[in-house]
């Protein structure tokens, strides 16, 4: 996979049902991939760190992080979209 094509997205609110698929709908209609994804849920709250690629995607990424957080916004959670190179750069030691 080409660098540059990747987007961390986080994912921080009080679990209930359709988190997941609300999110990956979104995804999978803008034709971004997940390749990786990791969830937990502690003390009811949910937690989600995803990896997509968006080298296809119908949207530009402030467009898909705008559907995103509405969608957070309706679900009543934090959703984060950044480019893998902003999240490597504030991340690192």
């Amino acid at each position: 996979m080409e660098e540059g094509n990747k987007l961390i997205i986080t994912v921080l609110g009080k679990d209930r049902i359709g988190i997941i698929a609300g999110i990956s709908n979104i995804l999978a209609e803008a034709n971004v991939n997940i390749l990786d994804i990791n969830q937990t849920i502690l003390q009811g709250f949910f937690t989600m760190t995803m990896v997509v690629d968006n080298k296809n995607s119908s949207l530009d990424i402030t467009t898909l992080r705008e559907k995103l957080s509405k969608k957070g916004e309706q679900l009543g959670l934090q959703i984060t979209t950044q480019h893998e190179d902003i999240f490597k750069y504030m991340h690192r030691i």
